[in-house]
């Protein structure tokens, strides 16, 4: 098979389109024919040697990637034979291997992929669209809330807005750049802003006039992330899930002195992690099933960008100068 092989930490051009051997499926497990393989920011620090939230550094050398979506086209040992042949959906988990024509994985991870998803669609749902829904699980939408997307035009924020509307709320969605911006205005936000320019709060106080936010999705950080909390009404909430605008190899999450956040009567909270699947319903798998059910459904559609696999390195570089907008998929 044609897979993208890691065989030294650094960059984008240390990923290889090369042939390497057809895996093979142990017991329970089975082997997809892979029509689309998900790409994630966090790939971009595996591929340098961060370890991120996996106890140590991947072993080299490596296929990374850890969603995927095909058919089932072979079969380990004590695998229920009714998979094969389907056409389904599943998140690796901790393993590599994504990033191929073939991938293996647990029968246990397996979804079969709805009437009316195509396989990249899926593959956005499975892991960018079940992080979605557990941070919505701190947010409780309804009609009197303001709710700030910075990133609205990512493969989580674009699903946040979406949300967000169905739900009766106002969507603000900050996006860097007239083309990102018009992407956000062209997925429902009620209002779309640049944060390149240095009056994009003023824009968005404009916009509200009295009202003022009642929550900010934070996956930025830094002084995008510090400016959208400070339109926050009092009673808002603070919801963190990355840091991206201070680099995941160096940066941390945007925190505030708990003085702060009683004086102004706003809290801030970490959603990702433990405290996500404690309010999980089914956990992980709980998360996955409804997002695909969402997406199915029509009331959350993910946006996908999409590249050849052979061109692993090149999305990278795109996801790296934030130069993609949604979720970043490679097609075989």
């Amino acid at each position: 098979m044609r897979a993208i092989r890691l065989h030294s930490f650094g960059p984008a051009e240390n990923l290889v389109h090369e042939r390497i051997e057809d895996p093979v499926p142990g017991p329970g497990q089975v082997r997809i024919s892979v029509a689309a393989s998900g790409v994630h920011l966090l790939d971009t620090a595996l591929r340098e040697g961060m370890a991120g939230p996996y106890p140590a550094p991947v072993e080299l050398p490596t296929v990374p990637g850890r969603e995927v979506a095909g058919v089932v086209d072979a079969l380990g040992e004590g695998t229920d034979p009714a998979w094969l042949g389907r056409t389904v959906v599943a998140h690796l988990g901790m393993a590599p291997g994504g990033y191929a024509e073939l991938a293996v994985t647990g029968a246990d991870r397996l979804h079969e992929i709805p009437g009316g998803l195509d396989p990249a669609e899926a593959v956005a749902m499975i892991g960018t669209g079940r992080t979605a829904l557990g941070i919505l699980q701190f947010a409780e939408l309804g009609e009197d809330d303001i709710a700030i997307v910075p990133a609205a035009a990512g493969g989580i924020g674009t699903l946040l807005v979406q949300y967000a509307k169905n739900a009766g709320a106002t969507a603000v969605g900050l996006a860097g750049g007239p083309t990102k911006v018009a992407s956000v205005l062209a997925n429902g936000a009620d209002i779309a802003v640049d944060y390149k320019q240095p009056d994009w709060p003023e824009q968005v106080r404009d916009y509200l006039g009295e009202r003022r936010a009642t929550v900010v999705f934070d996956s930025v950080g830094g002084a995008t992330g510090r400016a959208a909390v400070d339109l926050l009404a009092k009673g808002g909430k603070h919801l963190v899930f990355g840091w991206a605008s201070e680099g995941l190899r160096s940066g941390s999450p945007l925190t505030f002195p708990e003085e702060e956040l009683a004086e102004r009567g706003i809290t801030s909270e970490m959603v990702l992690g433990p405290v996500m699947l404690e309010r999980a319903e089914g956990g992980l798998r709980g998360l996955e099933e409804r997002s695909l059910a969402e997406a199915a459904a029509g009331r959350l559609r993910p946006v996908v960008h999409r590249f050849p696999l052979a061109d692993a390195a090149r999305a990278h570089r795109a996801m790296e100068t934030r130069d993609t907008v949604g979720k970043v998929v490679l097609i075989p």
